[in-house]
């Protein structure tokens, strides 16, 4: 048991946790004391440099700063003396001086007029500073508003910045009466490098950081109410609270969730407005008869191709056509895309009204096209698709691998961790053909060439195996087929695979040898791995490396593929896969056949269905006839993009659910307007594999109604007889046919802030680290899968010189239909760009700004070129959130064997100078 110290506080006996300070153990009895410097949050230290906090302690002949001072056996503190109390009011006086007046305040609800009232302090009778000297405001920022006339140089913003966020945009410069915080070397806000995490605004206590939207009311305490959620964007599962004034969000502020501890990024903190957007459906839309299927539809005005409809109009017409096909054609012929943007509850209810009611497996979502790959070899290898340890266990880890993913960009609220990580002294590893957001942080970095992902990952095991400094007890133990991996690594030596990764062989030896030696060290990895044909051969590589080194089922170990959506985790775990059902129980099983069969009263299709490639093929020679998408949007997010919109185009009724005409929506027979994630009630499941509650903070606009809502009447026009009256129906239902929710009820979930599956008993948080004592394979062993080096499926050429790859913006996300939608986030970055290497810029003749147009095999697109020394040379980046510039135009859409992936990572290009291409058409 752990040694507690005994003290007086006040005349009473209190006991105080080893490194507790006076003011945590006070604020713990029952007494606050006031504070401006110290932040009473997860990751802020105690500064005491405000000294507001002063305590008395007898024997002492100086007063002490409670929120760094920490009791000693037997010491008297006294909060409420005279000379105490006077001496933090007097110093909340003097910072008041300087502050712009309670009614000019920019927060007049913020945390320094609070703790200026409970000092008792009044008007100030200090002298104000020279009016020359007060910093001006600044406005610079979209997102943020800057006024240091009310700054008191706590610096909590610069703990927020440079420890918290590890952004190190925030420092306090000059000297004396000038001193005054700063943002890189005294820029705007918004020509800074800051990346509007907006954790300094949370953090600041007087209203010199605010958001953008107090700028009107200047109170950020003036809402009607608070409502918990879970953010709506990456696999991270931040929890977030929602401000709510006159039916609006007015703001958001960050919890103290296990995932996040108050963190956010601008997403999250910014990208809340596309709920109010002028383009939400609001009424059902019915297709005009004999408009054209095309993209030729303006969100602002789908008048032109479609006409409103009452919901039971449009509901018959949507169910209607579907079961014309199934009566016509065989339930075959009609497929569905899910969402892993909308609850457990609502993916679990889209898969199974296609198994049910249509009576196969053609069902898909976005893992498909993020991590598809990845689950395929976690599966085969260590027997449960999900991650191993949650990423927050990095804390206990020595050596990290990040590859083929940058957290700084897709999961930021990570990246927070990763880079704390490296500043403490952790080794992180980054591994990737582009430099990312973590390079900087990097003990060592290796920048392969594209596509040699398996060569380096096989050399690195090689050196291990060689040098024989793998676990062999641990290998003995708990896995299998160590002697195949083995005699299969022989031929990767460092020097061989050199060619073909670009990595000299010191240095792959030297990462090998640390990540063998390390105590506890985690593998991390993102799309750069799993979008490839070979996909499912980089993640066998990745799963034999942690387990040549024992490096799976303790503290600071694991695997773990970050995921990329809000609940890609959850909808994959509630079934919406075509070859398994929830938890991950394959189709053909004839056990979990007679399970759902008791359950549903139905037979399940023993044949994996088709994935999502697959059904835009299907669908392209006339085998699938009728689609049901729920919030996905094929039309920008599948490869080869002319192809699936074409497919998409050629169905015969296409039934689309979303809250905006999207590109996908475009081509619908039947639009159906759906609730925004703030508009609805319902569980997700992060990439960390805690299950969370979202719960409903608005009302959807005008006739929009909830996803899980519209499944259900669409199931009982389809002759289903479901009975469910709320989510909480549904996920009483699923713990019936999941046993990753044993112990995780729909109340425990509203009274906690999350569970962690799997969780041992009804009061445990869950297990952060799966598998010490075995895995769910035959034997409790996991497997080495050797896996031979595949170059990708498409090089570069003489015609197509260039490697192109795709991926995501810190601020945009999927297919843009929402984060574009928000002031914010568009503000920020509004146009698509290549990101090409200054040096292949040069060789091209081409200069940063101008547009371009990039072609592959499969199309071309115009885009504006961007000049980033992070793309290696002769490659070039496109995010693809941008349908103006739509890179999955380019993308090629061959798939990995295992997973069905496409490989979006790779493919071959050029780069071509628009305004030569243009001057010559005017001659």
């Amino acid at each position: 048991m752990t040694e507690r110290t005994t003290f007086e506080l006040d005349g009473k006996a209190v006991q105080a946790a080893p490194s507790e300070t006076i003011w945590e153990a006070a604020k713990r009895s029952g007494t606050l004391i006031p504070h401006l410097c110290h932040a009473d949050q997860p990751g802020y230290r105690p500064d005491g440099n405000c000294r507001a906090c002063m305590v008395e302690i007898e024997g002492e002949p100086v007063l002490a700063a409670s929120c760094i001072r920490t009791p000693a056996e037997g010491m008297k503190v006294r909060t409420s003396t005279e000379r105490a109390r006077k001496a933090r009011r007097t110093v909340i006086e003097m910072l008041a001086a300087d502050q712009p007046s309670r009614t000019d305040a920019h927060d007049k609800s913020s945390h320094f007029w609070s703790m200026a009232d409970l000092a008792g302090a009044g008007a100030s009778r200090f002298p104000k500073i020279e009016g020359s000297r007060v910093p001006l405001l600044d406005d610079s920022h979209v997102a943020m508003h800057v006024n240091l006339d009310a700054c008191i140089h706590c610096n909590l913003c610069v703990r927020a910045c440079r420890e918290v966020q590890v952004n190190d945009v925030i420092g306090l410069a000059y000297r004396g009466h000038d001193a005054k915080i700063v943002f890189d070397q005294d820029d705007p806000m918004g020509d800074s490098t800051c990346v509007a995490c907006g954790e300094c605004v949370q953090a600041c206590p007087t209203g010199a950081l605010t958001p953008s939207t107090l700028a009107d009311t200047k109170d950020r305490g003036e809402v009607d109410r608070e409502v918990d959620s879970v953010c709506p964007y990456c696999g991270v599962g931040c929890q977030i609270t929602y401000k709510i004034k006159d039916g609006r969000i007015k703001y958001v502020d960050g919890r103290d969730g296990p995932a996040n501890e108050q963190r956010l990024c601008v997403k999250g903190r910014f990208g809340f407005d596309y709920v109010s957007h002028p383009h939400r459906l609001t009424k059902p839309l019915i297709r005009l008869e004999g408009a054209p299927k095309d993209l030729n539809v303006d969100p602002a005005n789908p008048f032109t191709h479609f006409r409103e409809a009452e919901w039971d109009e449009a509901l018959d017409a949507a169910a209607g056509g579907l079961d014309r096909i199934r009566r016509e054609r065989g339930g075959g012929a009609v497929a569905g895309f899910g969402s892993a943007k909308c609850s457990n509850e609502e993916a679990y209810l889209f898969q199974r009204l296609i198994r049910e009611a249509f009576g196969h497996n053609n069902l898909d979502h976005c893992t498909r096209l993020c991590h598809a790959s990845s689950v395929a070899a976690l599966m085969e290898n260590v027997g449960s698709g999900a991650v191993t340890a949650t990423f927050n266990e990095i804390a206990n880890a020595d050596v990290a691998i990040a590859i083929g993913c940058n957290p700084a960009g897709n999961h930021p609220v990570a990246a927070t961790y990763f880079k704390q990580f490296a500043k403490r002294g952790g080794k992180l590893i980054t591994m990737d053909p582009r430099k990312t957001g973590l390079s900087a942080y990097a003990w060592r970095q290796l920048q392969f060439k594209a596509g040699a992902d398996v060569a380096l990952l096989n050399a690195m095991m090689h050196t291990i195996v060689d040098e024989g400094l793998h676990d062999a007890e641990y290998i003995a133990e708990r896995t299998e087929n160590f002697d195949a991996l083995a005699e299969h690594l022989k031929t990767f030596t460092p020097e061989s695979v050199e060619p073909l990764t670009g990595i000299s062989p010191d240095a792959v030896r030297e990462v090998a040898r640390a990540f063998a030696k390390a105590d506890a060290a985690m593998i991390f990895w993102g799309m750069g791995i799993s979008q490839h044909t070979h996909g499912t051969d980089n993640s066998r590589c990745l799963i034999s490396l942690a387990l040549l080194c024992g490096q799976v089922g303790r503290p600071g170990t694991g695997l773990h593929p970050l995921r990329g959506q809000n609940n890609v985790q959850g909808a994959s775990d509630a079934g919406l896969i075509p070859m398994v059902m929830p938890d991950y129980e394959p189709v053909g099983d004839a056990a979990t056949a007679e399970k759902y069969r008791k359950l549903w009263g139905v037979d399940i299709d023993p044949r994996p269905g088709l994935t999502v490639v697959e059904i835009m093929n299907a669908a392209s020679e006339g085998r699938i006839r009728g689609m049901y998408i729920l919030g996905e949007n094929p039309a920008m997010s599948d490869p080869d993009l002319n192809h699936a919109r074409k497919a998409i185009g050629a169905l015969e009724h296409l039934v689309v659910q979303d809250l905006f005409v999207t590109e996908t929506a475009c081509y619908a027979d039947v639009i159906l307007p759906a609730s925004a994630w703030p508009e609805k009630t319902g569980t997700v499941t992060n990439t960390n594999r805690q299950v969370q509650l979202g719960r409903k903070a608005l009302d959807a606009p005008g006739e929009a109604r909830e996803d899980w809502r519209i499944t259900v009447d669409l199931a009982k026009r389809l002759g289903l007889d479901w009975k469910y009256n709320h989510p909480r129906d549904v996920f009483a239902e699923m713990k019936l046919a999941m046993g990753s929710l044993d112990n995780i009820t729909w109340e425990r979930l509203e009274a906690e802030s999350a569970v962690t599956y799997p969780s041992l008993s009804p009061d445990d948080p869950g297990q952060p680290v799966v598998f010490g004592d075995g895995f769910p394979r035959p034997g409790g062993r996991a497997r080495f899968a050797p896996a031979h080096f595949i170059p990708p499926a498409e090089e570069p050429s003489d015609e197509y010189p260039i490697i192109l790859s795709t991926g995501r913006l810190l601020e945009h996300w999927h297919t843009g239909s929402m984060t574009r939608r928000s002031k914010v986030l568009d503000a920020v970055e509004p146009e698509a760009s290549a990101s090409m290497h200054p040096s292949t810029m040069l060789e091209l003749g081409i200069e940063a700004g101008e547009q371009v147009r990039v072609v592959t095999r499969r199309g071309s697109i115009s885009i504006m070129a961007r000049a980033d020394g992070r793309v290696a040379e002769g490659s070039a980046y496109i995010p693809f959130a941008f349908v103006e510039s739509a890179a999955n135009v380019l993308t090629n859409p061959e798939l990995d064997p295992f997973g069905k992936i496409p490989e979006f990572k790779f493919c071959a290009a050029r780069v071509e100078r628009l305004a030569e291409e243009l001057a010559a058409e005017r001659v």
